[in-house]
């Protein structure tokens, strides 16, 4: 799954840009995804309450993505990846004068469960049932 927990300060994103934001980052998997797999959470951090360098940082939103369904292991994709976040990211946060920052993690497919199911690998059958349901089911 890709798990995307954004770390920003409390007046940044309204509901509706939360909403919007959450599709938009779904989008990015949907051809090659399940759409439950993309979990997206929003830590609101208080005023005073996130520091870089020592430092009071109440104009920063950090960005960490735990990929988990896939891996991306050649440099180009990477960067296209990388790439197609920003395009996401950037209205909402550099757009409006916040500085940013994100990066991805790799968490190995073995390692992983939903709902006490082990997920099905990429392009079996049983991955296609999970994309067309929208769901975990045992196969």
């Amino acid at each position: 799954m890709p798990m995307w927990q954004i770390y920003h300060p409390e007046s940044v994103f309204s509901e509706s840009d939360k909403q919007e934001l959450a599709g938009k980052i779904t989008a990015i998997y949907e051809s090659f995804l399940p759409r439950f797999y993309v979990n997206v959470f929003f830590h609101s951090i208080p005023k005073d309450g996130l520091f870089i360098g020592g430092e009071v940082a109440n104009d920063f939103v950090r960005v960490t993505i735990d990929h988990i369904a896939r891996s991306i292991d050649d440099p180009e994709m990477q960067q296209q990846f990388l790439v197609g976040c920003s395009r996401v990211l950037e209205p909402y946060v550099a757009g409006r004068g916040y500085r940013w920052e994100l990066h991805v993690d790799d968490t190995p497919f073995d390692l992983w469960m939903i709902n006490g199911l082990k997920p099905p690998h990429p392009g079996t059958p049983a991955e296609l049932k999970w994309r067309s349901e929208n769901r975990p089911s045992t196969y």
